[in-house]
C-alpha cells in the first residue's frame, strides 16, 4: 500500500480548495458568494455544484450582518446544527433547532403537518432576523415561505439545501419564484442535505478562512 499521501491538516485542506478553484465554476458568482460555494463544493466534493447554485440578493453580507448583530442561527434539523463550527461565528451566538422545542409536537399535530415545518411555528419571532439554514427537511422551506408571505417574521437570509426526492425540487423552486425578498442561496433539484446547508453557515463569518 502506497505511504505517500497528505497527513498534515492544513496542506489537506490547501490542497482541497485549490483543486476546487482550479475546477468549479466560480466566476459566476458574485465575489461575496464564491467563499460560499466553495464551503459548499468541499463538503460535497462536486465541483459541478458551483455552476447550479441559484441566488437572490446578497445572502453572505445579509448573513454576516444578522451574525454580527447578535441575531440566532436556526436549522432544520439537528444535522445542520451539529455541522455548524461554533468557532466560526461570533462569539454567544445561538444556534437554534425548533425541533427541540417542547411545543412541536403538538403544533404537529395540530395542523396535521410534519415537526420539521411545526418548528418553525414554534420559534416564532425568533426567526426575525435570523440565518436560516435548511439542509434536510422540503416542508421546513414551504413552511417559512408560507410565513413569510403571511407578514410573519421575516428571517435576514435564507440557505436553503433540502434533499430528496418528495419536495426538496419543489421547495426550493418555490423559494425561487416567490420573490420573498429575503436574500437567499440555494441549489436547485433533489441534490442537498445537511453538510451542505452547515457548511455554507460556516462559511458567513470567516470568509476567506479555508481551513477546517
Amino acid at each position: 500500500m502506497s505511504t505517500a499521501w497528505l497527513r498534515v491538516p492544513d496542506q489537506i485542506y490547501a490542497r482541497s480548495f485549490a483543486i476546487i478553484r482550479a475546477e468549479a465554476e466560480l466566476d459566476r458568482l458574485p465575489p461575496a458568494l464564491v467563499p460560499l460555494a466553495l464551503r459548499v463544493v468541499h463538503a460535497c466534493g462536486m465541483v459541478e455544484v458551483a455552476s447550479r447554485l441559484a441566488w437572490q440578493g446578497d445572502p453572505a453580507t445579509a448573513g454576516r450582518a444578522a451574525l454580527a448583530a447578535g441575531r440566532p442561527v436556526i436549522a432544520d434539523c439537528r444535522m445542520v446544527a451539529s455541522g455548524i463550527i461554533r468557532r466560526r461565528l461570533p462569539a454567544g451566538t445561538e444556534i437554534l433547532c425548533g425541533l427541540d422545542c417542547d411545543e412541536t409536537a403538538a403544533i404537529a399535530a395540530r395542523d396535521g403537518t410534519t415537526r420539521s415545518a411545526a418548528a418553525l411555528d414554534a420559534l416564532g419571532d425568533r426567526l426575525a432576523g435570523a440565518v436560516v439554514a435548511i439542509g434536510n427537511a422540503p416542508t421546513a422551506l414551504f413552511r417559512l415561505l408560507e410565513i413569510i408571505a403571511a407578514g410573519g417574521p421575516r428571517p435576514a437570509a435564507i440557505l436553503a439545501f433540502p434533499v430528496g426526492f418528495v419536495g426538496a425540487a419543489e421547495s426550493k423552486q418555490a423559494l425561487i419564484e416567490a420573490g420573498c425578498g429575503v436574500p437567499f442561496l440555494t441549489l436547485p433539484g433533489r441534490m442537498g442535505g445537511s453538510a451542505m446547508a452547515s457548511a455554507a453557515v460556516n462559511a458567513l463569518w470567516a470568509p476567506n478562512e479555508e481551513g477546517g
